[in-house]
């Protein structure tokens, strides 16, 4: 089986989320809890964008042991020379750079040809080199840009020392099969793609991350770019806890990663609570409902086989247990079986009465909480031992 390696840039691209701004000891609260989850490389923050973010990314260099600890540059010399100095306390460091390569960013954000993008792409790793043997060049809006093109540079960078190649999905606009076809591409035109990791980096856009991610994966890339709860500029970026669980679920693909699953639910409230942005109620694995069942049909097949409804068990990502929430559209048995949680012992007549009454509750309220069924319970007890006394 292949190790995916799992870079987690919650703290970077996640945080550029209105509102998500966190200071420094936040970073390193993130940071250490990140490692402990198992990611592989941390990317730290963009030093050269702020003072506040170059002490992040130093303050993080030093607590950090076990994890690669990266920090984002543009392909400009200042830039490369303000991360390496961030990183020196690292114990393995990373350089992230890279430019541009679709042809919207060379013609309309470079003002650019591809032939002097191409010498800049040389040109930032080759400074990066100068201070670490672990650089990570990243193609811009790979998502957009030509195959044959982008392959070009990618040759180029790798020549002259990048370790792994980013190929960015930026604007989150390819089909799994044409990122996945992108990848696979690369893995057969670039001659020295071997002495690289190539690594996806995808955004939500059009809610694929999570696909193209995968898709890359199968296609040749180890390494898979993403954040805590899937935060990122715009509609995100491919979420850490989705990508973890597929690779877990789907042996057959023959791949692993060194996340502590049971993790997950914990890292995404801390993450939740410390950058102050709710997860979404359905969002995978870590959403309040990803476990709950509301639906009659769903409830029994539940309480029969959990496996009827449930692919994960909600200790295998650390959260809480299945429940059962009554609603209209719940059943006699989830009826019968919240009533046996509450320590009452109905027989099916009974519960076909109960039942009745429940659903004059559930029509007019969204929800039936247990001080609800504890009331109808009572009621219901009170009139048949009236009833059995006459």
């Amino acid at each position: 089986m292949d190790k995916i390696l799992i870079f987690d840039t919650t703290l970077r691209d996640g945080e550029q989320v209105p509102g998500c701004k966190l200071n420094t000891e936040e970073k390193i609260e993130l940071a250490l809890q990140l490692e402990e989850l198992g990611v592989d490389v941390i990317e730290a923050g963009f030093p050269i964008s702020s003072p506040g973010d170059f002490s992040s990314v130093e303050k993080i260099s030093k607590a950090i042991t076990k994890a690669t600890v990266c920090a984002l540059s543009r392909a400009v010399q200042k830039d490369i020379e303000t991360a390496a100095h961030a990183l020196k306390y690292a114990k393995r460091p990373r350089i992230h750079t890279g430019i541009g390569t679709s042809d919207f960013h060379i013609k309309s954000k470079f003002n650019s040809t591809r032939e002097e993008i191409l010498k800049r792409a040389e040109q930032c790793v080759k400074w990066a080199r100068n201070f670490t043997d672990d650089v990570e060049f990243y193609a811009e809006d790979a998502g957009r840009t030509d195959n044959e093109y982008l392959a070009k540079v990618i040759e180029a960078v790798i020549k002259v020392g990048a370790t792994t190649v980013n190929i960015p999905d930026t604007t989150g606009y390819c089909l799994p099969h044409q990122y996945g076809e992108k990848i696979a591409y690369l893995k057969n035109n670039v001659s020295n793609i071997d002495k690289a990791v190539i690594s996806c980096h995808c955004h939500n856009d059009l809610g694929l991350a999570t696909a193209n991610s995968i898709s890359g994966a199968i296609n040749g890339a180890r390494q898979i770019e993403c954040t805590i709860n899937g935060l990122g500029e715009r509609a995100g970026n491919t979420s850490l806890e989705e990508v973890v669980m597929i690779i877990k679920q789907h042996k057959a693909l023959g791949f692993f990663t060194g996340i502590d699953a049971t993790k997950l639910n914990p890292m995404s409230r801390l993450v939740s609570d410390t950058m102050r942005m709710p997860v979404q109620p359905n969002k995978a694995i870590v959403g309040s409902n990803a476990f709950s069942h509301s639906s009659g049909i769903h409830q029994d097949g539940f309480l029969k086989d959990t496996l009827t409804y449930e692919i994960i068990s909600p200790e295998e990502v650390g959260a809480d247990s299945s429940k059962i929430v009554l609603t209209a559209r719940s059943g006699r048995s989830a009826l019968a079986y919240r009533f046996q949680k509450l320590g009452y012992e109905f027989y099916r007549n009974d519960v076909d009465v109960l039942y009745e009454r429940f659903l004059k509750i559930a029509d007019h309220k969204k929800v039936v909480e247990d001080e609800d069924l504890c009331e109808i319970a009572s009621s219901y007890q009170k009139a048949e031992g009236l009833m059995q006394k006459a």
